[in-house]
């Protein structure tokens, strides 16, 4: 007989879980694996609410193992190491992002991209390779394979900082690989939420003219005036999507929602790219003609490898960059998620789990 997740491991913890496709997020006692030679127990202090936890806690991707324990934008501090932990001590500041274990052996791991290996291992709602199910950063503590977890950098706010474990990396990653980096060039950001207004800042950063594409034209002076873009396109203003034909070198399409493919090909200059880094629960349309006769781009991007997301997490604190967020108690979960759903966050909420977690 099957033990429960409250007996399978030595380490009690405690967090929030959702236990069905209604989405509801409630108290929830399970347990972690002993801390073993490889790895660090971490006390978890804060963790950012992704989009992609929504998704996950109503099912609708369709692979949702309930109960699930959400949140892979972990922020904490080192409470015990193993016996062959180099890289951290007790006291360290350290991240947890999306991944939490791969081979090591395959292709991908070889290169430092571990989150392309057939056998990764993801935070939560996922199967660790004892067989137990992997739950994630709404709650207490975590335990992690050394190889796995990031150095935070001192002057990163832990709690500002905590979405740069899955949004920043999100973002920069395919700037990186798809050459979307190279200062004066123009680069569209599709959609202003969690992800869109990290690539804002990050595209500054790089050198890059930005203009944010929205379907809101309420958020033009946020985008603007805060955040430092220097454009921003209603995409639903089919006078000033024409004014904009052919004026960007990239795109970087955040969008979550289902949307139309064409408009944005069509802003692309010859031979630009459109990255999409979103993921809408039903297929999207791609029309071949524009990128036939533009010679454009269509390409996506999952995260990034260990060494790359560190690489971010250094270029962020060197630079200054941050989420804005909207700080929550755990209690405040169900209201945050609903808030979501609305896209009703600027522009993500990061649970305060150490001040909030009681049982």
């Amino acid at each position: 007989m099957a033990k429960s997740p409250e007996e399978e491991h030595p380490q009690k913890a405690f967090g929030w879980a959702a236990k069905d496709s209604s989405g509801l997020l409630s108290p929830f006692h399970f347990s972690r694996r002993e801390t073993g030679d490889g790895d660090v127990t971490i006390k978890i202090l804060y963790c950012g609410i992704c989009h992609s936890d929504l998704h996950n806690v109503k099912n609708e991707w369709g692979f949702t193992m309930y109960p699930v324990v959400p949140g892979h934008e972990i922020v904490g501090t080192v409470t015990k190491t193993g016996k062959n932990v180099k890289k951290f001590k007790v006291g360290d500041r350290v991240g947890v992002g999306v991944l939490v274990d791969s081979c090591k052996r395959c292709e991908s791991c070889q290169q430092d991209l571990e989150n392309y290996c057939p056998q990764m291992v993801l935070t939560y709602n996922s199967y660790s390779q004892d067989g137990t199910k992997t739950f994630g950063g709404y709650s207490d503590i975590v335990v992690v394979d050394e190889h796995y977890v990031l150095r935070f950098p001192e002057n990163l706010p832990p709690d500002a900082g905590a979405p740069l474990l899955c949004a920043g990396i999100t973002v920069y990653s395919p700037m990186k690989y798809y050459g979307m980096t190279e200062p004066g060039k123009h680069l569209g950001v599709a959609g202003l939420g969690g992800l869109g207004h990290v690539a804002v800042k990050i595209g500054k950063a790089f050198g890059l003219k930005v203009t944010v594409i929205s379907t809101s034209p309420k958020k033009e002076d946020e985008a603007i005036n805060r955040l430092g873009a220097d454009s921003f396109l209603v995409s639903s203003d089919p006078a000033k999507m024409k004014a904009a034909i052919n004026t960007l070198d990239y795109i970087i399409d955040t969008v979550s929602a289902v949307h139309p493919l064409a408009p944005l090909i069509s802003l692309l200059k010859l031979n630009g790219k459109l990255i999409t880094v979103g993921l809408p629960e039903k297929p999207l349309e791609l029309p071949i003609f524009p990128l036939v006769l533009g010679r454009k781009l269509v390409g996506g991007s999952d995260v990034g490898g260990i060494k790359e997301t560190q690489e971010m997490l250094d270029f962020c604190a060197e630079h200054g960059i941050a989420s804005d967020i909207e700080l929550i108690k755990m209690g405040d979960i169900n209201m945050a998620m609903e808030r979501l759903a609305k896209s009703d966050v600027k522009y993500r909420f990061v649970i305060d789990v150490a001040n909030s977690l009681s049982q």
